[in-house]
């Protein structure tokens, strides 16, 4: 008996089962980007980092007097900035890597 080659109907259905796979491999690293806890801590920690230092600026005499002279919002403030600062780059430095592809798909399938 002779192996009978898969019908039209069938290669187009593989093509689109392959391409719409290909497809949600890619919105998926996409979504794995965007959702980084390193851009999100640091965003933050940059963020309230501004608001902090600038409460630290502003602050008045008697403020600075009530933590022993310390300016303590300046000092957490800029303490918040170089952390966030941190993250940021380390998420510029060293980027999400792309999801490896499934071991199972190949391009080509030796049966067909």
């Amino acid at each position: 008996m002779t192996e009978e080659s898969p019908r039209p109907e069938q290669d187009a259905t593989e093509q689109n089962v392959q391409r719409e796979v290909t497809e949600l491999e890619g919105k998926s690293a996409t979504a794995a980007r965007i959702f980084d806890l390193r851009r999100i801590i640091g965003g933050l920690f940059v963020v309230y980092g501004v608001i902090v230092t600038i409460a630290g600026i502003t602050d008045s005499q008697a403020a600075i007097d009530k933590a022993e002279g310390v300016n303590i919002n300046l000092w957490t403030g800029i303490g918040m900035l170089i952390l966030g600062i941190f993250f940021l780059a380390w998420l510029k430095l060293r980027p999400t890597p792309p999801p490896l592809p499934a071991e199972g798909v190949t391009e080509e399938d030796p049966a067909h």
